[in-house]
């Protein structure tokens, strides 16, 4: 049986296939602080300087943005629901530093961790203890852990 060539639209496709494979590996794996480039472009099939530009080209941003707004995003979330501190919620989303990780927080908010803390929680607003919400997120990562699931994707 010969198999037939590939067309340019399923060649197409496969690409979008394996760049979508990447950006859910940083989905899932998005609080752990050694996710690096060399893995994320491992998980397309592509060399690092390929996958920046085939990431860019299809998503509009670079994998290292990506990750960084996800991360972001994240530590909103715990910003306003979580009694932790700004520098554990730091380390629960993935930064190694707390300068780049309010230096991008306000980037991306305009507003710095605290103040976006104070803008958003509500007066007689209770905060999830810190130790549940470290509890649920499994605590803080350590350097040469493997990437786990979250509790929300975990088995039954």
């Amino acid at each position: 049986m010969d198999i037939p060539p590939a067309t340019p639209v399923t060649a197409h496709l496969a690409h979008l296939r394996q760049l979508r494979l990447a950006k859910d590996a940083m989905d899932r794996d998005w609080a752990n602080p050694v996710l690096n480039l060399e893995t994320v472009a491992a998980h397309a099939g592509y060399s690092r300087f390929h996958f920046v530009r085939a990431f860019k080209a299809v998503y509009g941003e670079t994998p290292g943005q990506y990750l960084s707004r996800r991360r972001i995003e994240r530590a909103e979330e715990m910003l306003r629901t979580a009694d932790l501190s700004v520098t554990e919620i730091c380390h629960l989303v993935g930064f190694r530093s707390l300068g780049t990780f309010s230096a991008r927080f306000k980037r991306q908010t305009g507003l710095t961790p605290t103040a976006y803390r104070t803008r958003h929680v509500g007066r007689g607003t209770a905060l999830i203890p810190g130790c549940y919400a470290l509890l649920w997120a499994g605590g803080f990562p350590r350097k040469n852990d493997p990437p786990q699931r979250r509790n929300s994707e975990e088995a039954p």
